[in-house]
């Protein structure tokens, strides 16, 4: 057996800096193994099962470097960064590449970036934890960034630019997958609301390939259906539901296939766009404790400490799902230590579930990395609610991160606010800035006792701070929906 190791540790790779940086593969059992990389050299030796394990002294940025790994063989590495790793994930708007996003040409032709880099897994999923996948690094540059993750690429050339340092992305993810997928199976037992999705997953995952081909016929059959009704201007027929054991609903699997192998390479934290799959009412209401839940997994099985975790709260767009639930749900999961979120409600695109500006998304998680990460003192977040007074027949309303004041972004008057009475009935209301506060009322709201903002799935909302970072989305009661 010869000395082998994980794909992810291959020419171009990036290695976290100034932390210890596990490195480790596989070998004869009681094999010697030499890591040695920028003046150190590690000693290993391989387990009774054949796997091997160092971990490497922190290092300073730098590079590139030449890594090898000795035993009855070599391997050599090269061009080797020591940076800033970032995990990215979740579902088809972190796989939404950059040359399917705003100006390609312009982008791609200044994309000539040799300590930018990026590994994209496969897209697979098992029903029990896996010790590799395939994938492989490539540099950012004209002929490579064009299938980067656009969110990745922006958010890694922003850090890039703003601290001068490698940074390596590791884009994990896949379009349509819900939450569930990405998680530990012991993060879903013992949770009588989170256990069911356990049932017959080992079954489910195993006959994928058979689920797959019958799920292409009936997608084959919808299109004529949907041609022919779209031609005679009758009702279009419904699309095919996926099937149980379909990947972007299986539990654990994406965990098991696409985020375990890397489990524990160092990295300076995660980044995650995800929750349009879980967006229907149950699962939205879920997603309180299944996206917490999954942050948490994820950092006990690094053993890095709670890492930063940055997300992206979901954007505008015209859907029949309950879109305000799932991002109040993104919202509540800002109460575990070391997240940060980037609200999107101002960039989206009503009837395209894929917006096209993907570098403001980059941009504004770079924000919160910078923050989060790496200890800056600046705004990184757009105004956030924190308490509510009533005044007469109005409300008042108190933010968070209100950085140079609050402001309409267009400088018109605000909108996107409702009021309602202890009956629960929202209407449209008026609003106006005082101070960093904003007061809001309705002459048909005598007793008011609560207010929403932007509380809609594509709603018109323009309050931001002077920053020009957007309001989040809002609700001041606990009216179950």
């Amino acid at each position: 057996m010869s000395v082998s190791v994980p794909s992810f540790i291959s020419d171009n790779m990036v290695i976290q800096a100034d932390m210890p940086a596990p490195l480790w593969g596989w070998a004869q059992p009681g094999e010697s193994v030499l890591v040695a990389i920028n003046g150190q050299q590690v000693l290993s030796e391989a387990d009774a099962t054949g796997k091997w394990h160092v971990k490497l002294e922190p290092m300073s940025h730098g590079g590139p470097y030449e890594l090898t790994i000795t035993g009855a063989n070599t391997i050599a590495i090269s061009n080797v960064a020591v940076g800033e790793i970032w995990l990215a994930s979740g579902q088809s708007n972190m796989q939404w590449i950059v040359a399917d996003c705003a100006n390609p040409e312009e982008e791609l032709g200044a994309s000539d970036y040799p300590m930018i880099r990026e590994f994209t897994t496969e897209r697979i999923h098992r029903s029990a934890p896996q010790e590799n996948m395939n994938g492989e690094w490539f540099v950012s540059g004209r002929a490579t960034t064009g299938q980067f993750s656009a969110v990745g690429y922006y958010f890694a050339r922003y850090l890039h630019r703003e601290l001068g340092v490698p940074v390596g992305i590791i884009n994990s993810s896949w379009g349509g997958s819900m939450c569930i997928p990405w998680m530990r199976r012991q993060d879903l037992e013992g949770d009588p609301d989170l256990a069911p999705y356990l049932d017959n997953i080992v079954e489910a995952i195993d006959a994928y390939p058979g689920v797959q081909q019958h799920y292409e016929k009936l997608l084959a059959a919808y299109a004529e259906e949907y041609e022919a009704a779209h031609a005679a201007g009758e009702p279009l027929p419904p699309v095919p539901e996926l099937p149980p054991g379909y990947p972007t609903r299986a539990a654990t699997g994406m965990w098991n296939a696409m985020i375990h192998p890397l489990v524990p390479y160092a990295m300076r934290g995660a980044i995650w766009y995800q929750g349009e799959s879980d967006a229907v009412l149950d699962l939205a209401l879920l997603y309180r404790k299944t996206f917490s839940t999954m942050i948490s997994g994820w950092r006990e099985a690094w053993g890095q400490g709670d890492f930063p975790f940055l997300f992206v709260q979901l954007a505008n767009f015209n859907t029949d799902t309950n879109w305000p639930v799932l991002r109040e749900a993104q919202l509540q999961t800002l109460s575990l230590p070391n997240t940060a979120m980037a609200v999107t409600i101002d960039i989206g695109d009503a009837i395209d579930i894929h917006p096209k500006n993907k570098q403001d998304v980059g941009y504004r998680l770079g924000l919160a990395a910078r923050a989060a990460a790496y200890g800056e003192d600046l705004v990184f977040s757009g105004p956030i609610y924190s308490g509510m007074t009533v005044e007469g027949d109005a409300i008042r309303l108190a933010f968070e991160h209100t950085g140079g004041g609050l402001v309409a972004k267009d400088g018109k008057p605000l909108v996107g606010f409702e009021i309602a009475a202890g009956d629960r009935r929202f209407v449209p209301a008026a609003a106006r800035i005082d101070g960093h506060t904003v007061v809001v009322g309705s002459p048909d709201v005598s007793t008011p006792a609560a207010v929403r903002y932007a509380w809609a799935n594509n709603p018109a909302c323009n309050l931001c701070n002077a920053e020009g970072l957007p309001a989040c989305p809002f609700r001041t009661d606990d009216w179950e929906p």
